[in-house]
């Protein structure tokens, strides 16, 4: 897996395939989420599990990886995937496509493996990111929003000479963002559902299927920006499709889903929630002043889904807290509000 345009497997490496042909791919089991969590506990510990408190929400405990390396769930999946490959395969160094949190775990993996990385970023990503990237010893390249999803869906990483780390559909990836899966039960057996933020699909896919696949009966909630819910269209549609993306989550902001993920994302989601970037904010707000918590507005998302409904109504529920990129001058407009 040398030379130019070489990628991790995208797909599944099954004969499963859509009605246009398109291979799809399978969720982790609980077996590769195990196998997943004896891996990374060798490397960082597991992150806290906490109880909300009645300021946030009633019968919420809150996933906390906003306190992983890197400050993102990110660090799972990236370094699960990077730390199995061989020396032949990192030499060229490591690419990605990413708003941030992908990107800074890149940057920590490709360290630790002692090789460069390189990350697409949209000239609109925060200043944090950006520069957090650079500091870990990464190289960004800023390009617009649509030549940025251009080079997704065109496969354009095929001409550069790096080695690609997709940052949704890459099964590996998933399973390392497994891991999550198995803390959490083995933290809180009971739970009876979870909210899981959503932008290409890729950590709900890693966390839900092991969930689904241990524990049947947990419910779980896909949170998306209300201005930008491409999974929640597309379930309404019966298929992949794309939306409208405007939203201050930059970490969710993605407006389409891939053909290859969606039936996997289908079949483990019992309900979609949609948040309002005003809703978000405030819940941002609240974690911070109240938990002494920092999320950007997308680590934020799944606690606010779950203030938006009654507890009776989800039973005892875990939000995860999923990044926590945000520099100085978005602390201050945060607490501007």
């Amino acid at each position: 897996m040398t030379g130019s345009g070489e990628s991790l497997p995208s797909g599944n490496g099954m004969d499963d395939a859509s009605a246009n042909g398109v291979k799809t791919i399978a969720p982790p089991g609980w077996g590769d989420a195990e196998a997943a969590a004896a891996r990374l506990r060798q490397v960082f510990p597991p992150s806290p599990l906490l109880r909300a408190g009645p300021e946030l929400a009633d019968n919420l405990l809150l996933k906390a990886d906003t306190l992983l390396p890197t400050g993102s769930f990110k660090v799972r999946g990236i370094w699960d995937a990077v730390s199995q490959l061989s020396e032949e395969q990192v030499a060229p160094g490591l690419s990605t496509v990413s708003a941030g949190n992908t990107a800074l775990a890149l940057a920590w993996a490709a360290r630790r493996r002692g090789v460069p990385a390189f990350s697409l970023l949209p000239e609109t990503a925060p200043p944090a990111k950006v520069e957090g990237f650079r500091a870990a010893g990464g190289t960004p390249r800023l390009v617009t929003v649509p030549e940025l999803f251009r080079f997704l869906k065109e496969h354009l990483w095929e001409n550069e000479p790096y080695l690609f780390v997709h940052p949704w559909t890459c099964p590996l990836v998933h399973r390392g963002h497994a891991s999550l899966a198995v803390e959490l039960l083995e933290a809180a057996p009971d739970i009876e559902s979870v909210f899981i933020p959503v932008g290409g699909g890729g950590l709900l896919t890693g966390v839900a299927g092991p969930l689904k696949d241990r524990r049947p009966d947990i419910r779980i909630f896909a949170v998306e920006p209300a201005g930008c819910a491409a999974l929640h269209h597309s379930l309404k549609a019966g298929r992949a499709v794309s939306a409208p993306c405007e939203t201050v989550c930059d970490g969710a902001a993605v407006p389409y889903l891939t053909e290859e993920l969606y039936p996997a994302l289908a079949s483990l989601v019992d309900r979609t929630v949609l948040v309002r970037d005003e809703d978000t904010l405030a819940t941002s707000r609240d974690l911070l002043l109240g938990r002494k918590i920092v999320t950007e507005p997308s680590g934020a998302l799944a606690t606010a889904a779950v203030r938006m409904m009654p507890a009776d109504e989800r039973g005892l529920s875990v939000a995860l807290l999923t990044g926590a990129s945000v520099g100085a001058a978005g602390i201050r407009r945060l607490l501007d509000q």
